[in-house]
């Protein structure tokens, strides 16, 4: 059956709103209007496969609490794009001033905790951990990042730390040489050394549910993951993120993000980087 605007499926406004309302509820992200030709690509070879082209059975399938189809759905709403060293300033940032003051800082303890909070693929813990595996001066450091998601597929991606050379096809040679190169049926390939890889833990997680990290975090990495939620929900995860912040510690956010007006339990340092305020 052919549906409207020539898609292959019915897929009404009815049905999309029931799509809509499970995703706001249990992943924060509002689905505007606009959105409902992208829900329909990303769903309808699903749609086609399991449900031999009806909508309505997988909307049931959702509200009567099909786990896996729950989950699919899940993984094909969030969306996944990020690189290696993306927004490179809060890279330079963190090389270049608060290396320096985690340094002091923590200098008792020689611990240092992060946590990279809507992960993706993996290519932003990475880029954490190689930039502190960059200074000598923390050598023998406790150094240990967390890195979650949503969305369980790209967390194996992530895991595994294997990339197209494309990936890396533009990064410096400071930064490439933490990478091996494949051979043989694994030519084109690329794959993160050891060291860089066991400092980063992969974990799934809802930021809407409870969290069972207990910290205290050094800085904290949510880029490009809330402006996907309506204020409020914005307003009460920042306020939890500042909860798991030490004194003084770091935010760093998407670009096209902002705290106005959401909390002020931070105070803004330039480039969507904020302090957390005593």
């Amino acid at each position: 059956m052919t549906g409207a605007l020539g898609r292959e499926f019915i897929f009404s406004d009815r049905q999309f709103k029931r799509l809509r309302a499970f995703v706001a509820e249990h992943t924060g992200i509002a689905l505007s209007e606009a959105k409902k030709d992208m829900v329909y690509g990303r769903l309808s070879k699903r749609i086609r496969s399991h449900f031999a082209g009806n909508f309505q059975a997988f909307c049931d399938a959702i509200e009567q609490g099909d786990a896996q189809e729950q989950d699919f759905l899940i993984n094909a709403i969030t969306t996944n794009l990020t690189a290696f060293f993306r927004e490179a300033h809060h890279f330079d940032y963190l090389r270049q001033r608060l290396i320096p003051e985690l340094l002091r800082r923590n200098a008792h303890s020689r611990k240092i905790r992060i946590w990279s909070a809507g992960c993706s693929t993996g290519e932003e813990p990475y880029s954490i951990a190689m930039s502190l595996a960059g200074d000598n001066q923390l050598a023998g450091w406790d150094i240990k990042i967390l890195a979650t998601d949503l969305d369980a597929n790209v967390l194996k991606h992530a895991e595994a730390g294997i990339y197209s050379e494309e990936r890396i096809s533009k990064l410096a040679e400071q930064q490439r040489q933490y990478f091996q190169r494949g051979r043989g049926s694994n030519s084109g390939l690329v794959r993160l050394k050891p060291e860089i890889r066991e400092r980063v833990s992969f974990k799934r997680l809802n930021l809407l549910h409870d969290w069972p990290m207990r910290g205290p975090f050094d800085l904290i990495f949510c880029r490009n993951v809330v402006i996907y939620f309506d204020k409020p929900t914005q307003t009460k995860l920042f306020d939890r993120f500042a909860d798991l912040l030490v004194a003084d510690g770091h935010l760093f956010i998407g670009h096209s993000e902002s705290l106005y007006k959401v909390t002020e339990r931070f105070t803004s340092l330039g480039n969507t980087i904020y302090r957390r305020l005593s």
